[in-house]
Order: structure tokens, then sequence, then C-alpha cells
């Protein structure tokens, strides 16, 4: 139970006092008629960001929560509005971003009348992809509700919660909830630490696949560590939507692809597979996987219950990695074994006209200053920028964990807001932009230093990849011509240039990086693009 003060305060003041109690002190919102209650004389000390359709705020609230590792705060629209953000609530779950969503409800008298703006069961519409979901049967339970909303949102993993609030409830008399302190982090079973340690000292070609929730947990350079200390190479685990090992360490290996048959051609020669904060495994072309068959150890650190018990095979560690990476490690000698030399390089992409991705992403590399943070969706050019833009800082790299689009501009938006002075560059995709252009007004006036490259091969690139694999041909709905991005974010206030040749690209990015707000860049690329699922890789 939360502690009870003796005075009674309404429940709009109590919500309010717990958020400064919590450390909010900004609202990702897009309100309507049932949240202006909640609204009215808006205090001075809470933020609150506006976006104009409810997917780029819960966008942009996801990426400010990734971003700064701290429980966002979301306000939507009743029925409707709830059900535009759906898609990005489903990417903020798969990415364990941390929110409360708040969602206004009509008044508790009209309810039982079916009203207008009234959502029919409130709180089973976004489920099953928030970790908590209730309307509070009185009034005077909302604040309540709100803090266990937050604590289950911050216990690991993290994700979203829900909690729907009737208009008229913002004026009931409740008391004040103060808020608890909350140590949610578990460490592993030393007894399962144990086993992997013997595992690992008994494995001659150990290897590591790593997944986003090292970045999440803050245990980056922890991590390194360990895997010096074992000297085995070092995976990404498919789909990785953060950066899992710094990619110019000798340690690195690559990316594993989401298929079956490489992931398990890649792994199949170890005696001993060690993943660390990512599920076993995350495809997305059917196939086989014979690793699974093959008799490999598989050890599996993690804090997701349900990651652990759908994996096909392996022993599962669970417990919060910033603290069993750190013990494991604690119990493993120096493994000996010399780092090899680092990862060769690809040669320099030549230029042509129009650029092709790969030579405008190694200019993109250049350009971006020191400590800048990429925030990518355009997932038709990932093999490009894996091999021209090596990521290698810490909280330096963030993508959708889900693969619905929609998520990359405003979650870059969010990015900014949480990392202030920070050069943030959204990298996205012509038909990725569409899904959420609207977020583009909110960092002009929000003043982000948000630089926007949008790259233009005019369709969806995935699904021209996807008909290659999937030897599909004649699809309608994949190509996209006509579309002027430029004119579009100069509609809303952002300067923009776009560039056809690689004379014009590096003057542009360099204006990019150097603009004091959000600046837009649109790169024409040749539609040419690698197959996303190259078996031979």
């Amino acid at each position: 139970m939360d502690g009870m003060g003796t005075g009674r305060v309404t429940v709009r003041e109590a919500v309010f006092e717990m958020l400064r109690g919590l450390g909010i002190d900004t609202v990702f919102g897009n309100p309507g008629s049932t949240e202006l209650p909640f609204l009215d004389r808006w205090p001075r000390d809470i933020r609150y960001v506006l976006g104009l359709q409810e997917a780029s705020v819960v966008g942009m609230a996801d990426g400010y929560a990734r971003a700064t590792g701290q429980c966002a705060f979301v306000n939507l629209h009743s029925a409707a509005g709830v059900g535009h953000a759906l898609g990005n609530l489903f990417t903020a779950y798969r990415n364990g971003a941390p929110m409360v969503i708040t969602a206004g409800q009509q008044t508790r008298s009209l309810l039982p009348n079916l009203p207008f703006l009234g959502a029919s069961e409130a709180a089973s519409f976004p489920r099953p992809y928030v970790k908590f979901s209730i309307e509070p049967a009185r009034a005077e339970d909302v604040p309540a509700a709100i803090a266990q909303a937050h604590r289950i949102a911050m216990q690991r993993p993290y994700g979203p919660t829900f909690v729907s609030i009737p208009a008229d409830d913002w004026a009931a008399a409740c008391q004040p909830v103060v808020p608890r302190a909350w140590f949610p982090d578990t460490a592993p079973d030393p007894a399962a630490l144990a086993e992997a340690a013997r595992a690992i000292m008994a494995a001659r070609r150990p290897v590591l696949v790593v997944g986003p929730d090292v970045d999440a947990e803050g245990c980056g350079p922890e991590l390194v560590m360990l895997a010096e200390r074992i000297g085995a190479p070092v995976w990404t685990s498919p789909f990785s939507s953060r950066l899992s090992f710094p990619e110019d360490h000798p340690l690195f290996a690559g990316h594993l692809h989401a298929a079956p048959q490489q992931v398990s051609d890649t792994l199949i020669g170890h005696d001993l597979v060690l993943v660390i904060g990512a599920p076993v495994f995350t495809f997305h072309v059917a196939g086989e996987c014979g690793l699974f068959r093959s008799g490999t150890p598989i050890f599996q650190m993690t804090t997701d219950l349900e990651a652990a018990s759908s994996a096909p095979a392996g022993t599962a560690v669970l417990g919060a990695l910033r603290l069993g990476i750190p013990a494991l490690a604690a119990l493993l000698p120096e493994s000996g074994r010399s780092l090899p030399a680092p990862r060769p390089r690809p040669a320099p992409p030549a230029p042509s006209s129009p650029p092709s991705a790969a030579y405008a992403l190694h200019r993109l590399h250049a350009a971006m200053p020191e400590g800048a943070v990429l925030v990518e969706e355009a997932p038709s050019h990932r093999p490009a920028m894996q091999q021209q833009m090596p990521i290698r800082e810490w909280g330096g790299f963030f993508t959708m964990a889900s693969g619905g689009l929609g998520y990359g501009l405003p979650a870059a938006v969010g990015v900014a807001l949480g990392r202030p002075g920070r050069r943030v560059v959204c990298l996205i995709g012509d038909g990725s932009f569409m899904y959420s252009p609207q977020a583009l007004w909110t960092a002009v006036q929000e003043k982000l230093p948000l630089a926007v490259i949008v790259m233009n091969n005019a369709g969806y690139g995935a699904m021209r990849s996807f008909s290659r694999v999937l030897q599909v041909r004649d699809a309608p709905g994949i190509d996209l011509p006509g579309i002027d991005f430029v004119a579009m974010a100069r509609g809303m206030g952002c300067p923009a240039r776009a560039v056809a040749t690689p004379g014009e690209l590096d003057a542009a990015l360099a204006e990019a990086m150097a603009a004091e707000g959000p600046f837009l860049v649109e790169v024409a690329v040749d539609a040419a693009i690698a197959t996303l699922y190259d078996e031979k890789k």
C-alpha cells in the first residue's frame, strides 16, 4: 500500500504532487475534451509536449523513456485516440520502454448509456501490449492506480502500463499518495551462475550473442569486460533495437540475421552459446534452426520471463543483467585467448548519381559529430547502415524492436528531449517517414537539434527485398512516387534541402549537423538495395 497523508485533496492535485515526487516533469499528450479537466490550470513546473497524433505521442514518450531510463508519462484521448496510438504502443511493449499511459474517459454518470466518446471496456483496449491496465472503480482510487502503474512499468522487463480516467474523476476528493521507495531488480540465482561458469570454462570455442537489454540496463562496460575475460566472439542478436556491443571492438563478429538457417550456420561451429539480454532467437523468415537439435549448450541471461520460457532450447538464468554480468565475470578466470584483429572495414563506396544507399550512409557517418545519437527506421537500408556506420558508444543507437513503422521520427524527437544538448540524427526511409510526419512539427516547436535524413528510394524498399526473397512478382502498393519531403518539412516550419548527387550531399549534411533546430535532408538514392536476409552472409 502507498503511504496516505491525512489531508484530502483533489485527484488532480494528488496526481501532480505524486508526479513531482517520482521526478516526472514532462507529460506527452494529444488532448481532447475528456482530458480538459486534467489540463485545467496546467502547472508551470511540468512540461507538456504536444504531439499532433497519438501514435506520435507514444513514439516520443518511448524515445524519451529509453534515452533517459526513466518512466515517461503520457496523456491520450479516449477510445479512438488510444486506437490511434496502438501501433506505437505495441512497439513500446516490444522495446521495453517504461511509460504510464493515461487516457480520458466519459464521465461516470454517462457510461451506462454508451455515450459519445465513451470507451467500452477501456482497460481491455490496449491489452495484451501493456503490462498493467485498469479503469479504477472509484475516482479516489485514481492516484493509487497511477502509482501502481508506475511501479509495474519500472519492473524489469520495462514496459508500458495504462490507466483509463473518467473526466469527472479529476475534481473528486481523495487522500494524497506518497511514492514508495522501489528497488525492483533481483540478482540471478548463484547456483545458475555457477553452472554457466562451469560450462564456459569447459568450452573450447564459446560464442556470445548479445541483445538490447545490456544497453537498457546500463551495463555495457561490464559486458565488454566479460567478453574479454572469456575471449569469445560477440554477435549482435537479430533485430537488436539498441547497441549490443561496440562495433569497432576486436571481438565484435557482426549482426545475426533473423533467419534460422543463417543463425544456425553462424553459431553451430561453437561448443557453447551464451545469449545475454536477448531472446533465443528472434526470427522473421521460416526455416529450421539446426542449432537447437545439435546438442550445443545454450545459456540465456535475461530479465524477461516470457523470453526465457519461450526459448526452444537452453538454460535460462533469470535476473538483472547489471547484477548478473559482473557476478558471472567474477566466477571466471582469464581465458588466455588473445584478442583477434578488428574486423576489416569495407572499402568506401564509390560515388554515383543518384548516390547508392551505402555511399550516402558512409558520408552521413563522416558528418555526424562526436556524441551524436542515431535513431533509425530505414529497414531496407539496415545492411548498408551496419556496414558503413559502426556504432561505438553505449546509448548511441535506437531503433524499433517490433518492426512496426511510424516509430523512428517521433522516437528521435523523444530522444532529443531526453538528451538535451546532444545532436540526434534520425535516419528514416521515405515510406517510414509518412507514418508519423507530424512529429517534425513538435521538433520545430521544441527547437530540437535534430537532423532528419530521409532516404528516398520512392517506395517500400523492404517490400521490394521481400518480393525477391519470396519470389513474388508485380505486387501492387510498393512504389511511392511524387512525395515532396522538402515542401512537407517547410510547411511545418523546418528548413530542408533535397540532394540527388554526391556533390550536394556533404554540404547538406554539414548544414543539418550545424543547425540550431531541426533540419531535414532528403537524399534521392538508388532503388537497388541489399537483400535483408542474405543466406550467404
